[in-house]
């Protein structure tokens, strides 16, 4: 069975990581109920710039600030 992966970066502020994550188990239920086999939210613990691209690089990550990568997975209909 294909599947299909829908994945997106964001930065959040460090501050409001738990807000985030509440919103995120929120949505994660959502996107089940339409759908999506899989949700993940992946909170940046440790993540270096790159020095061509990186997940900071392409938000533009600014101080105090921590990037987000979440995917859901899917089936096509």
């Amino acid at each position: 069975m294909p599947r299909y992966v829908d994945g997106f970066v964001l930065p959040v502020p460090k501050k409001n990581v738990g807000a985030y994550r509440r919103l995120a188990q929120k949505a994660g239920k959502i996107w089940r109920e339409h759908g999506a086999l899989e949700y993940h939210e992946c909170v940046a613990d440790d993540v270096k710039t790159g020095k061509v691209t990186s997940f900071p690089q392409s938000v533009k990550l600014k101080r105090g600030e921590t990037v987000v990568f979440a995917s859901i997975e899917s089936t096509p209909k």
